[in-house]
């Protein structure tokens, strides 16, 4: 598995009517820089506005998947996002003269040919993988996706229909150089002969024929060609799940199994993902690599203050540098706050908030050597915000700045708490340092 970003060498353009807005379009692969990620360029509205291929944009799961962001739509992105996925491209701009990618023949074939007649060009910086810790699991209806650990993209896939006369399909592959080109993009996409008048009537399918999919009536398989695999309906549930993980916006190193998957579970599952991959990137910032600062663990902090369940609001230190300190508390539903606030609508109380901002500007005021063994007493808290609600799964990075310290130990700080790199609350905090031996 090659360990650089890639982009296309070269531009390459593909035409075609869309699935279902039915309207002609013409898309180009453009190369782009490393990070840049994939977007789509509406190039026919003014302004030439983007969507960034992210699982936070999906508006719309129903027969296929669609992007919105900032008021700008595109439709039907799968077999795009699919091919540049399973081609190894990990940023491309991807330019659009029509609100949806031309539809081919139902595959992702004449995209993947293009791609390849396009060429890749590998780029300095290197691939950040996605790999699971531990099983991430979806669940709903009879439909069933989970990632396990691997050290390799391998999606294992089975569909079934229980009230259809098509048989089960069944299939495993890894997705190794070469394997989306052979194995997944000439799979078309299809449905059943029931469903085209209620898609019809849904304002769906406006560009579908014969000629861009498989039509099943009973055990009679309706298309221009024979089918391209004996498992080619399997093959193309495989390669939707490729291009909706791909909205993790990051390669993927796991096993991937679904049962009777669709967009909305594979969307679902990418979502999980997504906020795996945040909660992450929130810390990373803070754990530069090679850094020298200092940090605690949970003994150290019992160690330090004299909170104890169910008061200690903060798990870890992450960063503690001259006057600045960086504290991470996960919030889960098991904190016992919750039990009255709010029952049905668990939401961690602002005053709470506030005391973990104190009391990892306690731990700073505590770590300087002249106070070390005393006691840090939260006095006031000026200029309170609360900026959005604390819910069960939240990681809070709390950031504390001293801002003064006085010889008769008042010290002043500038508290706020970041959830997914968003400021949730923020206050002015004051508190004195006193011996042990004054406690009343």
């Amino acid at each position: 598995m090659f360990e650089h970003q890639k982009t296309v060498r070269k531009t390459v353009a593909v035409s075609g009517k869309g699935l279902h807005t039915g309207e002609t379009a013409k898309l180009t692969f453009q190369p782009a820089p490393a990070n840049f990620g994939i977007r789509f360029s509406r190039v026919d509205l003014p302004g030439r506005p983007s969507v960034n291929a992210l699982v936070e944009n999906v508006r719309e799961t129903q027969r296929g998947t669609t992007l919105e962001q900032n008021n700008v739509t595109v439709h039907t992105v799968e077999h795009v996002l699919a091919t540049l996925a399973g081609m190894g491209v990990d940023n491309c701009l991807v330019e659009l003269e029509g609100p949806e990618p031309p539809i081919m023949d139902g595959s992702a074939k004449e995209f993947a040919a293009a791609m390849s007649a396009a060429g890749a060009e590998n780029l300095s910086a290197k691939r950040d993988f996605f790999a699971p810790e531990a099983p991430v699991f979806y669940q709903q209806a009879g439909t069933s996706i989970v990632i396990l650990p691997s050290d390799k993209l391998r999606i294992s896939c089975t569909i079934q229909f229980p009230n259809q006369r098509i048989e089960s399909q069944h299939l495993t592959l890894d997705l190794d150089d070469g394997v989306f080109e052979r194995e997944l993009s000439p799979a078309r996409t299809f449905c059943f002969y029931e469903e085209v008048k209620p898609l019809m009537d849904a304002g769906l399918i406006k560009g579908g024929s014969l000629e861009c999919a498989v039509v099943i009536k009973d055990d009679e398989i309706l298309s221009k060609e024979a089918l391209r695999f004996r498992d080619e309906f399997v093959r193309h549930k495989i390669l939707d799940i490729l291009g909706d993980v791909a909205l993790l916006g990051q390669p993927i190193q796991g096993h991937i199994i679904a049962v009777r998957p669709g967009h909305a579970a594979n969307v679902a599952l990418t979502k999980k993902l997504f906020a795996i991959v945040k909660k992450k990137r929130g810390a990373k910032k803070y754990l530069a690599e090679g850094a020298t600062y200092e940090q605690m663990d949970i003994v150290e902090l019992l160690n330090t203050l004299p909170h104890r369940y169910p008061f200690i609001m903060v798990d870890r230190i992450l960063k503690i540098e001259d006057n600045t300190i960086v504290g991470l508390k996960n919030v889960t539903i098991n904190e016992p706050f919750f039990q009255g606030h709010f029952p049905g609508h668990p939401v961690m109380p602002g005053v709470l908030q506030v005391e973990a901002m104190a009391q990892v500007a306690g731990i700073l005021m505590l770590k300087k050597g002249e106070n070390t063994g005393k006691l840090a007493y939260f006095m006031s808290a000026d200029k309170v915000k609360f900026r959005k609600p604390v819910t069960p799964g939240d990681t809070l990075f709390i950031e504390v700045e001293l801002t003064r310290a006085r010889a008769n130990k008042i010290g002043r700080a500038q508290g706020r708490i970041l959830v997914d790199n968003e400021i949730v609350s923020e206050a002015e905090l004051m508190f004195s340092i006193m011996d042990r031996e004054s406690e009343a």
